[in-house]
């Protein structure tokens, strides 16, 4: 695969397989069909290691789902350079999707088990209910959760 070839991966393969598993946990149901659309201010492929490195104003949206961080890895899996193994979201992420959002430091995606690691002053909002902790764990397939770290949480009788 040249160079160039390995950008289209990326952008339909692995992006997708966030939107994929996030429909489950997070927001809104998303149109996982929907086209992807990624921007950077650059971009490096290392084929050799299997990763791809979005960085700086690091946007990806898919329907109404929207990931934006200053830096995102993207690592192919050892067997198979066509599958997603993880993602890697580094500095000031956000996740958004309808009312539903999450910030933190950083956040790893393992697309296997479907677990998203958000670490550093991490906070979840859903509606008027929040969440915050030092690391939040996120199973996107079950939507179960856990945080750990000074864990406070705000809900609002009631309500969502």
């Amino acid at each position: 695969m040249t160079r160039f070839g390995l950008l289209p991966f990326v952008i339909s393969l692995g992006i997708a397989s966030i939107a994929s598993a996030q429909t489950t946990g997070f927001g809104n149901a998303q149109d996982v069909k929907a086209p992807v659309e990624v921007t950077a201010d650059s971009l490096q492929v290392d084929q050799q290691t299997g990763l791809a490195v979005f960085s700086g104003n690091v946007l990806i949206g898919q329907g109404g789902m929207r990931l934006s961080a200053d830096r995102v890895t993207v690592t192919y899996s050892s067997d198979s350079r066509d599958r997603i193994s993880a993602l890697k979201a580094e500095g000031n992420v956000t996740l958004a999707s309808g009312s539903d959002a999450a910030e933190a430091k950083t956040a790893d995606y393992d697309v296997e088990s479907g677990n998203v690691v958000l670490r550093g002053d991490v906070l979840l909002t859903q509606g008027q209910n929040v969440l915050a902790g030092e690391t939040v764990t996120v199973n996107l397939a079950t939507g179960s959760a856990s945080a750990a770290g000074r864990v406070r949480s705000v809900l609002q009788p009631g309500g969502n």
